[in-house]
């Protein structure tokens, strides 16, 4: 399950970095990597309980490893995983990233965003949303353990999840 979820948070991550010449870039300069919300810090153990997941699962990054242009953070719960993450990228880079399928607008929180599924073997298993934010977007993630039977559908559980998280989000 951890190397399925690994490979399903670095699809939704390196999927939407710019390369020239082979290379990745940030598209973003170190400045503006740094005023990027950091969901490890600005999410508080509160919300987090709230969401159904304990804040001492914490995991910054992609298993434990930073991405440049990125902050993420990851929690586990007894039924899903749920992954923050926060970059300079707008909304229109994701719909146009080739694998992010089924986009629709949806309200959490009172706050509107972008569903959408990535296509592969946890397209079942997952669920995102992206909100525009000043700095770009901040997305939610609900990833249900695969290992856990009657799961409920993600997009279900990222809608309760996202009313306890969502609020602390910078607009």
């Amino acid at each position: 399950m951890l190397a399925l979820l690994i490979g399903a948070l670095a699809t939704g991550v390196v999927g939407c970095e710019d390369t020239t010449s082979g290379s990745p870039t940030v598209g973003s300069s170190t400045t503006a990597a740094q005023a990027l919300f950091n969901p490890c810090t600005g999410i508080p153990d509160e919300a987090l309980r709230a969401a159904g997941v304990d804040p001492a699962t914490e995991e910054p990054g992609i298993a434990g490893v930073r991405q440049s242009g990125w902050e993420i953070c990851n929690w586990e719960g007894s039924r899903y995983f749920v992954s923050v993450f926060s970059t300079a990228r707008t909304v229109s880079e994701f719909e146009k990233k080739p694998g992010n399928v089924d986009f629709r607008d949806v309200t959490v929180a009172g706050r509107a965003g972008r569903q959408f599924k990535v296509e592969g073997a946890s397209k079942d298993l997952l669920c995102d949303v992206v909100f525009p934010a000043h700095q770009g977007v901040i997305q939610l993630r609900v990833s249900n353990k695969a290992s856990i039977n009657s799961v409920e559908e993600p997009c279900t559980s990222l809608s309760r999840v996202g009313g306890a998280i969502v609020p602390v989000f910078p607009q």
